[in-house]
């Protein structure tokens, strides 16, 4: 394992996103332990890609204009209902005061959640087929073992550190709650975040 790929892996994945943002939220709205569930949403979101990758479809959604435009404006109409959701007060900023008999559906939603962040955003493949070969070498006796070993390291290390953003946002979850402006402010900000993401998204090319 080169130093390179865990340094290049490591600021992808520290980098804020989609994932790194619904995770800070969850944590802020939910605590420590939801904040966890979403950080293993998100991860397992990116096992779709990993498998188009190493299977070599990700080269179809590369060469392919049109299938890469319908997965990506579809990846944007999830992030613009996640804003939407936000700013209702019934997604992600949903301040939860305790985790009684309604936690089980709630740690589902906030999986599915995560896992659908990750699954539609076309960059995280296309990101895959650009980064994963350059870490295998053209003599490598199996490389599919190889990039899958890559991958399930990007992947660990994505849930050691969105666990990381999650832990942070729950230290200040009990400041923000106890201030009803603060936290009409921080669900603004982060709906504005969600849309901006979608944008960005949304003017991504091949």
């Amino acid at each position: 394992m080169s130093i390179e790929f865990l340094v290049t892996s490591f600021i992808v994945t520290a980098s804020p996103g989609t994932g790194v943002l619904y995770t800070l939220a969850t944590g802020l709205s939910r605590g420590f332990r939801p904040s966890i569930v979403a950080a293993f949403g998100c991860t397992l979101g990116i096992v779709p890609h990993m498998a188009a990758t190493i299977m070599g479809l990700a080269a179809l959604l590369q060469a392919s204009a049109l299938a890469f435009q319908i997965f990506k404006y579809l990846g944007v109409a999830y992030l613009l209902y996640v804003a939407w959701s936000t700013l209702r007060e019934s997604g992600t900023l949903k301040v939860e005061e305790n985790n009684g008999t309604d936690a089980a559906p709630s740690a589902t939603k906030v999986t599915v959640t995560g896992v659908l962040i990750n699954i539609l955003n076309p960059k995280l493949t296309i990101f895959f087929l650009a980064f994963l070969p350059q870490f295998v070498s053209t003599d490598e006796s199996s490389p599919v073992m190889r990039m899958l070993e890559l991958s399930l390291v990007f992947m660990l290390m994505t849930f050691v550190i969105f666990v990381g953003y999650g832990l942070l946002a729950a230290a200040v979850r009990d400041h923000v709650i106890s201030r009803p402006k603060v936290l009409t402010w921080m669900r603004r900000t982060f709906a504005g975040a969600f849309v901006a993401l979608g944008a960005k998204l949304a003017f991504t090319n091949i």
